[in-house]
Order: structure tokens, then C-alpha cells, then sequence
């Protein structure tokens, strides 16, 4: 027997999770079916720094998607049917699930692929303007801000403010 390439819904499901970073991803598959075992791997795949596959079945997506709520914000891409008629991806956080589920009846129908976003880091205190100084060296103002945003989540008008404080320290620096 030789394998033949076709559609994978572990893939297709990563790829709709929109993940472009390197970390990459653990294929975990089915969680166990009783509360307290379930409960257990979950505890485990909390901890894990990569983006988590799961695969689950019709008659057991409610109770995961219950178990998935103590992951609180963290996303979570739910891809149902892929590559079939009635296919339909949603990204939302954890704890909404549930409620997402419950909103339509048919949403519980199909084959699942869930993939647990990476837990995002929360970013250490002082790292927006270490990132703020590193991209003035060599950015405008206005584009060193915007990049700085983006990258740390702070707000932009406090890292405009500070890339003027920043800029007006800075002896010989161009101007904005």
C-alpha cells in the first residue's frame, strides 16, 4: 500500500486559524471522554506553548467546548465539516464556545478541528519602549510608533508621546 496525498483537515484547520508564526503546532486529536481525565489534559495543553489540534465528535462537542471555557480569552479556531458542503471556520475565544454552539442547533452537527491558539504573552513591563527606542534608530516617528504598537499591544498615543520625549533626548537625532 502507498500513501496517497489528499485533504487534511488538521492542516486545512491550521492554515484557517490564520497561524503564521514558527512555533508550529502539537496534533493532539481526541481529549478523553470523561470529565475528570478530560479535565486533566486540558490542565496540560494550558501549558502548552504551541497551538494544540483536537478533533471531536458531534455528541461530544458541547461538553469540550464547556471544558475548553477555562481557558478564558485564549483563542480558539473551530473548523466544522472542512472541505465538505456545510464547511464553517470560527475563531473566538474560549469561553465563548459554548454559547456559540448553543446559538444554532446545527452547529452541533459535523466533524470538528479545533485548534487552541497559542497562549499570547503578556508583554513585561518596560518592553513597549525597548522596542520604541530599538525602531527609532532607524524609523520615522510616525512608522516606528505604529510598528511598536503592533508588536507590543500598548497603546499608540502613549508610544507617540514617548517617541517625541525620546526624540527631543536624543542630541542628534532627525526630526519627526
Amino acid at each position: 500500500a502507498m500513501p496517497l496525498p489528499g485533504a487534511s483537515s488538521v492542516t486545512t484547520a491550521v492554515c484557517a486559524a490564520g497561524l503564521a508564526d514558527d512555533s508550529g503546532f502539537v496534533f493532539q486529536g481526541f481529549l478523553p471522554a470523561r470529565p475528570a481525565q478530560r479535565d486533566q489534559a486540558l490542565q496540560v495543553l494550558a501549558g502548552e506553548p504551541r497551538a494544540v489540534v483536537l478533533l471531536e465528535a458531534p455528541h461530544r462537542i458541547k461538553p469540550l467546548a464547556q471544558a475548553l471555557a477555562v481557558l478564558g480569552p485564549r483563542q480558539v479556531t473551530l473548523a466544522r465539516e472542512l472541505t465538505k458542503q456545510f464547511e464553517q471556520v470560527v475563531t473566538l475565544p474560549a469561553e465563548g464556545l459554548g454559547a456559540w454552539l448553543a446559538a444554532d442547533p446545527q452547529r452541533e452537527r459535523g466533524e470538528f478541528v479545533l485548534v487552541v491558539h497559542p497562549a499570547t504573552q503578556a508583554p513585561q513591563a518596560g518592553e513597549p519602549l525597548r522596542v520604541l527606542g530599538l525602531l527609532l534608530q532607524e524609523l520615522p516617528v510616525k512608522t516606528a510608533v505604529k510598528l511598536a504598537a503592533q508588536i507590543t499591544g500598548a497603546p499608540r498615543n502613549e508610544l507617540y508621546e514617548q517617541a517625541l520625549t525620546l526624540k527631543q533626548d536624543a542630541p542628534d537625532a532627525p526630526p519627526p
